[in-house]
Order: C-alpha cells, then sequence, then structure tokens
C-alpha cells in the first residue's frame, strides 16, 4: 500500500486505536498494581448507559454529553454498589459484579430499543467500536499531514483521543511520585500527608476519561483489554515501576498496530476473503502478548515481588 492509500485509510486508523490502547495502559499499571485492575472492565460497562441516556437527551454523540452522561452512570453505580453491599451483606466484590452487568446489560437494552439510524451508535458499535470506519477522507497522501485543509477534516475521535492521551500523560507526571508511594504503602503514603483517598478517586476519574474517549472509537472490548493486558504483561517483565510503564506502551501500541495490520491483511494472506474485526484482532494480541509474557517473561515466576520505584 503507498502513501496514497495508506494515509487516508489506515493512517487514521491505526493512530486513534494507537493512543486508546496507551491512554488506558496508563492508569492500568497502577490499577494492576493495586488489585483494582477490574476496576478498568467496570468503567467500560458503567459507560454504556450513561452515554446511551447522554444520546437520548441530546440526540447527538459529542463528547461533554458522553463524559457527563458516563459520570453520571459512574455515581449510580456507586450508590448502587454501597446499597447492596449494606443491605445484602455481601462483599464488595460480588456487588460491583451485580451491579456492572446489570447496567451494561441496560444500556444494550436502551440501545436496541433507540432509533440510532442517523448516528454510528448500536450493539455491535458498542462492543467493538468504530475503528474501521475512521478513514481520513481529505487526504490524498503524506503532503495532506501539511494541509490546513485537509487537516480539518480529521475524524473528530483522533483529536479528542490525542488530547485524552496527553491529559493522562499529564497526569502521571505530576501525580508520580504520590501515585507510587499509595500504591506500593498505602499506610507510610497517609503518614507523610499524601491524600490517598481523593488520589484513588483521581486514578479512577483518570481511567474513566480514558475510556470514555476510547469508548466511541474502539469500542468495550480494547478498552477492557488494554487496562489490563498490557499492563500485566509488562509486570512479568520487570521489578521497576518506570519499566513497566514504559513495556506497557510498548505492548499496548504493538497490540493496537499488529492487531489492525492482521485483521485487514491475516485472512488474505490466509486465503480468506474478507477481514475481520479489528478490535477483536487487537485484543487478541494484546491477550497474546500476556500469554508470551507468562511464559517467556523474566519476572514470571516471582509471586509478589514488591515492584521498586
Amino acid at each position: 500500500m503507498n502513501g496514497e492509500e495508506f494515509v487516508p485509510l489506515s493512517l487514521t486508523p491505526l493512530l486513534i486505536g494507537t493512543f486508546a490502547a496507551i491512554a488506558c495502559a496508563l492508569p492500568g499499571n497502577f490499577l494492576v498494581l493495586r488489585k483494582q485492575a477490574l476496576i478498568g472492565d467496570a468503567i467500560s460497562h458503567v459507560v454504556l448507559p450513561g452515554i446511551v441516556v447522554a444520546f437520548l437527551l441530546t440526540g447527538a454523540i459529542s463528547t461533554w454529553p458522553m463524559m457527563l452522561g458516563a459520570a453520571g452512570a459512574a455515581v449510580v453505580a456507586v450508590v448502587m454498589i454501597e446499597a447492596i453491599r449494606r443491605l445484602g451483606q455481601i462483599e464488595t466484590g460480588a456487588a460491583m459484579g451485580v451491579v456492572f452487568t446489570t447496567m451494561f446489560a441496560a444500556g444494550v437494552l436502551l440501545l436496541e430499543q433507540t432509533d440510532t439510524s442517523s448516528v454510528h451508535l448500536d450493539v455491535e458499535h458498542a462492543l467493538y467500536g468504530n475503528l474501521e470506519s475512521l478513514i481520513w477522507l481529505d487526504a490524498t497522501g503524506w503532503s495532506s499531514l501539511t494541509d490546513p485543509q485537509a487537516l480539518a477534516g480529521l475524524p473528530p475521535e483522533l483529536p479528542r483521543i490525542a488530547l485524552t492521551l496527553a491529559g493522562v500523560v499529564l497526569f502521571t507526571w505530576l501525580l508520580w511520585r504520590p501515585l507510587k508511594i499509595s500504591t506500593f504503602d498505602e499506610g507510610f503514603a497517609r503518614t507523610i500527608g499524601i491524600r490517598t483517598g481523593a488520589l484513588g478517586m483521581a486514578l479512577v476519574i483518570a481511567a474513566a476519561i480514558a475510556a470514555v474517549a476510547a469508548f466511541d472509537a474502539v469500542g468495550s472490548i480494547i478498552v477492557i483489554a488494554m487496562f489490563i493486558c498490557p499492563p500485566s504483561a509488562a509486570r512479568m517483565m520487570t521489578n521497576r515501576l518506570e519499566m513497566q510503564v514504559g513495556w506497557s506502551v510498548l505492548f499496548a501500541a504493538f497490540s493496537a498496530i499488529s492487531g489492525y495490520v492482521l485483521a485487514g491483511y491475516g485472512p488474505l494472506w490466509l486465503g480468506g476473503t474478507d477481514a475481520v474485526s479489528a478490535a477483536g484482532m487487537i485484543a487478541t494480541m494484546s491477550g497474546l502478548l500476556l500469554a508470551v509474557a507468562a511464559r517467556f517473561g523474566p519476572c514470571r515466576t516471582r509471586a509478589g515481588a514488591p515492584v521498586s520505584g
């Protein structure tokens, strides 16, 4: 594929998928180390009914209504979890499982009963995203990267996820030290004045923003996979936190790029005629990387060994 074909057809989906994967993997490192990896799964379930309700109220898919809808759904989820935990006297994990699966199912039912013919919002889009269709129609080749008129026609998902990634990177950089200390020794963090509760909530909010921004383009499957698989695989490669974050970014980017390429060309190489889901293949590649790290990673055999800063 030459530049005249690659830039308009594949460049923007590759960038969007890669940016979304990295934006989810960065907070995922701390969630995995805090043994809160399923919060990423939970967030991806919770945002769906919030986004659908936002669409029903506004009639359009736009960033701020989506963010507000997802935030409202998160608040409802927290209230429901606490109510079920107290009234049913069951553990928090069980309450989370009930609430998040119920809310996701409610979001799917809302989608099925809603007229979404005018926008790309349906059950399949919620699961698999819209990555393959995010092409840059105004591009004619590499020269379009410096053409203001062509740049104005970029898919809006690209600047949105790029801005989200920049925000997540800034959040991680600014709060690196307190995040590191509170992740490995919460008691010590409190004694030196770190507000661990507020910091934990900020981490969840950052993860939620990444999930919402990625949801429209790549769907819930990639969001779930990227919160868990690259950080978990990176955990088996090193005992240093800085190196773990670097490995997770590398794994997330590799999963996104290789998954997108294999989804489009893999079936052709094997004699098939139809491409497969890019989201499904990206998630599959992240799972394969995790399996390889679990088998060959240099730190795969340690059980509960601490990560050093």
